[in-house]
């Protein structure tokens, strides 16, 4: 298993996948497919502390790397996902220098942080010091998904020890006054995306960005180099219905239904 950290080192771009339910058995079938990363989702997700720490062990066992987006900037749940294993943290609605640095001291042992000891089933797996390992692969990662934050990015970027930002499109896009969707060929929405990645590339910080299958060329040509391509919901939903479809339309090749069945 490969830490996010790593691989970007190695000059990779990274594809991931979303988990917004807290089964450990679709953790580990999410992380079989081959996903250079697999979030575990506890700020619009189900997961709470006991199904994410299962999800994390159930990605780890198939040698896959777990990460975690957390509910919210607390210093206590993220050091508690990191203990669980996590290999690094996505944390949500970061606006300014002040918050972005309290990202990187949750993340971080001192003198770099104040992250408290107790690794009770992180450290365990990992050969040799602990904490040095933690710092060499921890990933922070931020959220920038408001207008505020886009303002101030500059000075959120300057904050060292920050390894990735990520974009929540729909919350960036209702700061803006859109839809909470992509809205891509909207001038506000592509000025914004164009100057995260350009003022990531300065610094050497990876852009990562919630994303889909259809749009990961044009994110990956824009620069960014964490994407998440599919959710465990989204895509269940989607092959439940293409299965559904498959089967309605054999059964009945004349069109006809019945909602009690054939």
């Amino acid at each position: 298993m490969e830490s996010l950290r790593q691989q970007w080192r190695d000059g990779k771009s990274t594809l991931g996948g979303w988990l917004s339910s807290e089964s450990s058995a679709v953790a580990e079938a999410m992380a079989l497919a081959g996903f250079d990363y697999v979030c575990v989702d506890m700020q619009h997700g189900v997961s709470d502390y006991t199904s994410a720490v299962r999800q994390i062990q159930a990605i780890l066992a198939v040698d896959a790397t777990p990460i975690v987006r957390v509910p919210w900037n607390d210093p206590g749940i993220i050091g508690k996902m990191l203990d669980a294993g996590a290999l690094g943290v996505i944390v949500p609605m970061v606006n300014s220098v002040a918050e972005a640095r309290a990202v990187v001291a949750a993340c971080r042992y001192a003198p770099n942080g104040s992250r408290s000891f107790g690794p009770v089933l992180a450290a365990p797996r990992v050969a040799g010091n602990y904490m040095q390992w933690a710092q060499d692969n921890i990933a922070v990662i931020p959220m920038i998904e408001t207008a505020q934050a886009v303002d101030d990015l500059d000075a959120i970027l300057d904050v060292e020890g920050i390894d990735a930002v990520y974009v929540g499109p729909s919350d960036l896009s209702l700061t803006y006054g859109l839809p909470p969707v992509n809205n891509d060929g909207n001038p506000q929405f592509d000025a914004a995306l164009a100057k995260i990645v350009e003022a990531c590339d300065k610094r050497g910080i990876v852009a990562g960005m919630h994303s889909n299958g259809g749009l990961i060329q044009r994110r990956l040509a824009a620069g960014f180099r964490m994407l998440t391509v599919a959710s465990d919901l989204g895509a269940m939903g989607v092959g439940f219905k293409v299965e559904m479809g498959k089967a309605m339309a054999t059964a009945d090749p004349d069109g006809e239904s019945s909602k009690t069945g054939y």
